[in-house]
């Protein structure tokens, strides 16, 4: 009887706090009818070509709050919530990079932002930019890879990185089913990073459908890998990759021994990438971890500003 009262106690002060965030925070940027269901795009700054910004796993439009407001002082640069993360509805469909790229140029089109685009995307992100890329490789003019996941990648980590990256599922899971009595926000389990724009990050994240996109993006690396390997190579359009030191911990709470082993594949991944092209750069940031756009935004913005610089010379050279 008590735990039934306790879970009806956190249920109300749930829907309490969930209706007080809401108040307090409003999505920035606008909402799109992209077939049935919204999503979010926020999108600041002037000039061509724009910058389409797509994160990692779980993450939306904030983990870009360090890197966006500098970029759009020399060009237009957009960030977006894939569906069923921050201010974005839920989807009908299946959460693949094929999927999340699809979505992203529908999203762009009904918000009336026209191509040419530089697609930079973070981990899972990258993955989805190159997919991008692949289906439409006309509309885009320049990619930069911010630590970027590689297909099956998990197949490349040691059994015990991926025994500890199940567990970190498994909890994820056991989060999610508790987010409707409030245990996640009691717990500083959801809406803590980044700590700046923390009560944004809260009103988004401690919701039950964040935690089951999470769930369904995580499953789906695997189909990811599968479709990103069946689409056309990028061509003549160079990647930039950024990737994170090697010495420094790929994520925040990995068992030093299998931080190791990560780092060590990662690594690897991360050199392959960079032989997508042979006019390809790339940039290991120093001193960052997994998160470049947090820890070493600088290292974002230059590979932006560079990329740019050549689109825009490219577009003078071919005028008559």
């Amino acid at each position: 009887m008590l735990s039934f009262f306790s879970s009806c106690a956190g249920f109300i002060c749930e829907q309490i706090a969930e209706t007080r965030d809401r108040r307090l925070n409003h999505p920035p940027g606008q909402l799109v009818d992209v077939g049935g269901y919204h999503m979010h795009i926020y999108c600041t700054g002037q000039g061509s070509p724009t910058v389409v910004l797509d994160s990692g796993l779980g993450d939306y439009w904030l983990s870009w709050y360090k890197v966006q407001p500098r970029i759009s002082q020399f060009t237009r640069v957009c960030s977006d919530d894939r569906a069923g993360l921050g201010w974005s509805n839920t989807s009908p469909y299946s959460r693949t990079s094929k999927i999340f790229a699809q979505e992203l140029h529908t999203l762009l089109q009904r918000a009336s932002i026209p191509a040419p685009y530089v697609l930079v995307g973070h981990s899972l992100g990258g993955m989805n930019v190159r997919m991008f890329a692949g289906l439409y490789p006309a509309e885009v003019v320049g990619i930069i890879l911010v630590d970027s996941a590689y297909p099956h990648y998990e197949q490349r980590f040691p059994p015990s990185a991926n025994q500890f990256a199940a567990s970190i599922h498994r909890e994820l899971d056991r989060q999610g089913r508790t987010m409707a009595i409030g245990i996640p926000r009691l717990m500083g389990w959801c809406g803590t990073p980044p700590p700046e724009p923390q009560s944004m990050a809260r009103t988004v994240e401690c919701q039950r459908q964040c935690f089951r996109e999470i769930h369904e993006e995580w499953a789906g690396f695997d189909e990811d890998g599968d479709q990103l390997q069946a689409t056309a190579p990028l061509g003549n359009m160079p990647p930039v990759v950024l990737s994170h030191d090697p010495d420094v911990l790929f994520l925040p709470g990995l068992p030093a021994d299998v931080a190791r082993d990560v780092n060590k594949a990662w690594e690897s991944m991360q050199q392959e990438l960079a032989r997508l092209s042979t006019n390809s750069s790339r940039v290991i940031a120093k001193g960052s971890s997994h998160y470049i756009q947090w820890d070493r935004p600088d290292v974002v913005i230059e590979a932006v500003q560079k990329v740019l610089g050549q689109c825009r010379a490219a577009q003078s050279a071919s005028q008559p």
